[in-house]
């Protein structure tokens, strides 16, 4: 009988706060305060409860282990507030959320002391309409960002966390990003994107919305609905950054090429995103590692680039030149060293990797991170209202990159050898 009133007082908890959408939870093991949640080892999460532990054993008191903590939330924004530290110990924490989007960096604090870090994370489902769904590929069901949860990673040297509110906000300015294997958020090591390290570098005005996903070419991302699930959420003032080509220069056939379903399709995007009163802004598509013998990049996109910024002119439209920017990126680490900045790693690095890793498309967290910067850079230049809200950057130049052996990542819990689809 004892455990069926805890499990009744735990069903009534979850509905309360359900009601104003407003989630506290006190991780520091004592007496929660009034309005909280106090969370214990037992917490895993379960559909009925509607929070708790998730993905990974439950850590132990003290562990430096990576942990996971899931909420389930509608679809929107949600204002996410962490203390980070711990009364008894010393602690340095990495907060990454659903597919592995980057907030918080390895915080530091000292025992009895705690920092505060907010930021905005969008969650989403492929709902679109009663009737309607986004079409998404067989691999994405197991995806993070597609489930009906917002799900928070714990992670970094010693991980310590005291207290997280969540909360629904309609505030922020939202960047919905729009592109292929580059740029989607990627769940599992050693793989990396941009668009899920950018979140790090905004202040909690802006929400990142990373609709992104491998594979995908300017057309087949609108016929799969993923634009149309965008629209759902957008609002004036918001941003949709698109950057293809990889995928689409892949396609053969009649009114298949950069100037014809190509250039249609980018003109949807910009229709679409401005008939809601958001700014659409063009990223030219990352250079691929494909040195010639005189040690300099070899394009490979075609005339894709170019189709992107003549209608980028004609429409009055940003462009953020990856396709240069990655291009200087790449030669200026040289064709060894920039192996370090892609999927490059020798047999048996991951569980399960028995043979030599070797993808000049698809990034790892380190280049990731460079890209990040290079987008950045474009938003500064460019001179976007959005430039106002970055923090913890002054200005990056491809010609001089952060030193890879310097960049320090924390490893999540999983990984996958295949490699993304698009390759």
């Amino acid at each position: 009988m004892r455990i069926t009133i805890l499990s009744i007082l735990m069903c009534v908890s979850s509905l309360v706060y359900a009601t104003d959408g407003v989630y506290k939870f006190d991780f520091t093991g004592g007496k929660a305060r009034k309005g909280y949640i106090a969370v214990t080892s037992e917490m895993t999460y379960t559909d009925e409860r509607g929070y708790g532990y998730d993905l990974q054993p439950t850590p132990e008191a003290g562990s430096n282990a990576p942990f996971f903590f899931s909420v389930q939330v509608p679809d929107g924004n949600y204002k996410v507030t962490v203390k980070l530290g711990s009364g008894r110990e010393s602690g340095e924490t990495t907060v990454r959320g659903e597919s592995r989007r980057l907030f918080v960096e390895r915080c530091k604090t000292e025992t009895g002391k705690y920092v505060k870090c907010t930021f905005n994370v969008n969650k989403r489902t492929t709902r679109i309409s009663d009737t309607e769904r986004v079409r998404i590929k067989p691999r994405e069901r197991n995806k993070l960002n597609w489930d009906d949860k917002l799900t928070l990673e714990f992670n970094g040297p010693r991980p310590r966390v005291a207290e997280v509110i969540i909360e629904p906000t309609n505030k922020p300015i939202t960047v919905f990003l729009c592109g292929n294997s580059t740029v989607v958020d990627q769940d599992n090591e050693p793989w990396g994107s941009w668009g899920q390290m950018i979140p790090r570098f905004f202040t909690d005005k802006v929400a990142v919305a990373n609709y992104a996903e491998s594979g995908e070419s300017a057309n087949t991302f609108l016929a799969a609905r993923r634009l149309d699930k965008a629209l759902t959420q957008m609002k004036a003032g918001d941003y949709v950054f698109v950057e293809f080509g990889h995928n689409d220069q892949k396609q053969k056939g009649k009114g298949k090429g950069p100037w014809t379903s190509f250039y249609d399709s980018l003109k949807q995007y910009i229709v679409k995103a401005r008939e809601k009163g958001a700014t659409v802004v063009f990223v030219t598509p990352t250079q691929r590692r494909s040195f010639g013998d005189d040690g300099k990049i070899k394009d490979t996109h075609g005339e894709y680039p170019m189709a992107m910024r003549r209608l980028a002119e004609e429409e009055g439209v940003p462009v953020i030149d990856l396709n240069e920017m990655t291009r200087c990126l790449y030669e200026t680490l040289g064709v060894e060293r920039s192996k370090l900045a892609f999927a490059h790693y020798p047999a048996n690095t991951f569980p399960g990797q028995t043979v030599a890793l070797e993808d000049n498309t698809h990034f790892n967290p380190y280049g990731a991170y460079q890209i990040a910067k290079c987008v950045l850079q474009g938003i500064k230049d460019n001179k976007l209202g959005l430039a106002k809200y970055i923090k913890d950057f002054k200005s990056y130049n491809p010609a001089y990159p952060d030193v890879p052996e310097a960049f320090d990542w924390d490893l999540s819990p999983f990984t996958e050898i295949e490699k993304p689809d698009g390759n």
